[in-house]
């Protein structure tokens, strides 16, 4: 009988091929975006000492209740371009982005051009 993954399963294992070739160093630190089924988190994490230098999500105050829903492509856009706010701010420009084994479309896309927008480049 012949047995499916689970989808969950399937990202894991397309995240820890993408993380073998994507590696955050202190110049350029990683942005890594999860995307769950509410809410949207970005976190920019520097691997060499293993600390989230930023981090963003719909669930914090500067965003939470800006917008009718939490799971949709302008709530995505506005984390993005918030992540980008405060990575600035701690003189971060460059990153390199972690779609975390989720497909470069919708709302994943939509972060990172929000970050894009807002002053980061990758």
């Amino acid at each position: 009988m012949i047995t499916q993954a689970s989808r969950k399963a399937i990202r894991i294992k397309k995240h820890l091929r993408i993380r073998k070739h994507i590696i955050g160093a202190a110049d350029r630190p990683r942005l890594a975006v999860y995307r769950s089924l509410k809410h949207m988190y970005a976190q920019i994490i520097d691997d060499s000492k293993g600390i989230t230098l930023v981090s963003a999500s719909t669930l914090e105050a500067p965003l939470k209740g800006t917008f009718e829903s939490a799971c949709n492509i302008d709530a995505a856009a506005k984390v993005g371009a918030e992540i980008a706010k405060k990575a600035l701010e701690k003189g971060i420009t460059e990153v390199v982005f972690d779609r975390g084994g989720n497909v470069y479309h919708g709302r994943i896309k939509a972060v990172a051009d929000g970050a894009r927008e807002a002053g980061l480049k990758f």
